[in-house]
């Protein structure tokens, strides 16, 4: 495992805690964590706090999305008045298409082999969707939409909603920034982005399907982190104000987090963003000790942020085909911890070959290939 030191070591840290607590959550779905050998250690209480909350992990990376996309297109553009739409779309295709047309492709044959965790399942009293339509609607980003008239009925390709939260988002977002052009007009958007999710959630509290994965339930968090970006470079962040500060904020994260969804389905996710939005206020010019930079288990963590992408797409199919050999709720007590240690090294290599050999290459060859630096005098514009 090599790390790359000329990359921000917050925004990994906070990648790396956020894919952590994903692949906690469906671990715990599949083999209940809560009934381990944990408990000798910990209470159920407990233990299921850190486990089955992971959907605000989703909320995390929704804001450190934001921040990344608008402190980008600010550096890459000079300002958000400037963005160049087809290039910011090529430069999300590229990123995004290479890696999630592989995901669908092993999913799709593994569901024409016969592999229950990765074919179609109509839930009772729902109905039936075809491979091709849940491939389709994955591709142009309506899967939550999808899943909202046909429930739960794919357990590997499920989990992709948040693409299409992220990708409907980021369609929008150049249109924005070169239609509306005055920085305050664009603010005031994602200001009302911010004060839309809240409220659409509060009508939507007895269906996870909406107040979870729709987008107006999610378009907050992503809002919540193109205000940090912007902010970032307008705030004086220094001395131990500034310190107690990111403390108030990861305390704030950890505590609605382990206070959980269930009974804060409305303003809890809403807290979880704008915790992290203030995490990331600083991450540019934060001096992190030589030591911190050097801890080996902090170390493990950014490692896996700066392959969360691909930890995203890939664990579940390795989880899939562990509930194929094991099936959810079957795995016996003693292995679920050496089990959840198996499935964590498993997802995190199958992540980092791909990264290795395919998506990083592939990202390049078709930024090279389409997408020509821009001028000097353009990029400073």
């Amino acid at each position: 495992m090599t790390l790359d030191n000329s990359r921000n070591f917050k925004i990994d840290l906070l990648r790396g805690i956020s894919i952590c607590l994903v692949l906690l959550l469906h671990y715990q779905l599949s083999y209940a964590l809560t009934d381990s050998p944990l408990r000798y250690l910990f209470s159920k209480e407990a233990i299921r706090a850190l486990a089955i909350n992971g959907n605000y992990g989703v909320t995390m990376f929704f804001v450190i999305s934001g921040y990344l996309i608008t402190s980008t297109t600010i550096k890459r553009y000079g300002s958000l008045r400037h963005v160049s739409i087809p290039r910011f779309y090529l430069f999300r295709m590229a990123r995004i298409f290479p890696c999630l047309l592989v995901a669908l492709a092993v999913i799709a044959i593994l569901g024409l082999l016969g592999q229950p965790e990765f074919i179609n399942v109509a839930q009772p009293g729902w109905p039936a969707v075809g491979m091709p339509l849940a491939v389709l609607s994955v591709l142009t980003f309506w899967h939550n939409v999808l899943m909202q008239h046909a429930w739960y009925f794919n357990y590997a390709m499920n989990i992709y909603w948040s693409l299409s939260v992220e990708e409907v988002f980021y369609l929008v977002f150049p249109l924005l920034c070169f239609g509306l052009k005055r920085q305050w007009a664009i603010a005031a958007i994602w200001a009302l982005a911010i004060i839309i999710g809240p409220i659409y959630r509060s009508s939507h509290t007895d269906d996870e399907i909406y107040f979870m994965y729709a987008y107006a339930a999610c378009f907050d968090a992503i809002a919540f982190g193109c205000f940090a970006a912007l902010f970032a470079d307008k705030i004086r962040l220094h001395g131990i104000a500034w310190r107690l500060t990111q403390i108030a904020a990861a305390c704030l994260v950890a505590t609605v987090y382990l206070r959980g969804i269930d009974g804060n389905e409305v303003f809890g996710f809403s807290l979880i963003a704008a915790g992290t939005a203030v995490l990331l206020l600083g991450a540019r010019n934060d001096n992190v000790p030589a030591w911190l930079k050097k801890n080996r288990l902090l170390g493990a963590i950014r490692w896996l942020g700066r392959h969360s992408y691909e930890l995203y797409l890939f664990h579940i199919v390795v989880l899939g085909l562990m509930r194929s050999v094991v099936p959810k709720g079957a795995m016996p007590y003693a292995w679920k911890l050496p089990a959840l240690a198996l499935f964590l090294i498993l997802s995190a290599i199958v992540a980092g070959l791909i990264a290795r050999f395919y998506s990083e290459p592939v990202n390049a060859w078709l930024r090279n290939a389409f997408l020509r630096p821009l001028p000097p005098a353009a990029s400073l514009t």
